[in-house]
């Protein structure tokens, strides 16, 4: 991955975690290695939420997704992809049994 691409994708890593505090998350972006926090993950601060961020024009969305499916494994998070291209807005990707899990949850049902 070049330089450029690096330093864009810590930018879209920090401008995530700075929206979702705008919504009254505690979130920031992570440490790329998970010897240094724990968590894979590439912003924290959603409960339950395993965030995989890309900011890329070429979508590889199956690809991003089973890196967070495959970083999330063990843990008790749903993984999710948030991702964007330029002048263009953030979207969340999830497996469909991922975002039923939570719109069952959202409705009080069991799961």
């Amino acid at each position: 991955m070049a330089i450029n691409s690096k330093q864009k994708g810590a930018r879209f890593e920090r401008a995530l975690a700075s929206i979702l505090k705008d919504y009254g998350y505690d979130a920031r972006r992570t440490a790329q290695y998970c010897g240094n926090t724990g968590d894979a993950a590439d912003v924290i601060g959603l409960d339950g939420i395993h965030i995989e961020a890309k900011h890329q024009g070429r979508m590889q969305l199956y690809d991003w997704m089973d890196q967070a499916v495959r970083d999330a494994k063990g843990s008790d998070k749903l993984p999710a992809v948030f991702h964007k291209k330029n002048n263009a807005d953030i979207l969340v990707t999830m497996r469909l049994e991922d975002w039923i899990e939570l719109y069952r949850d959202w409705e009080g049902l069991d799961g």
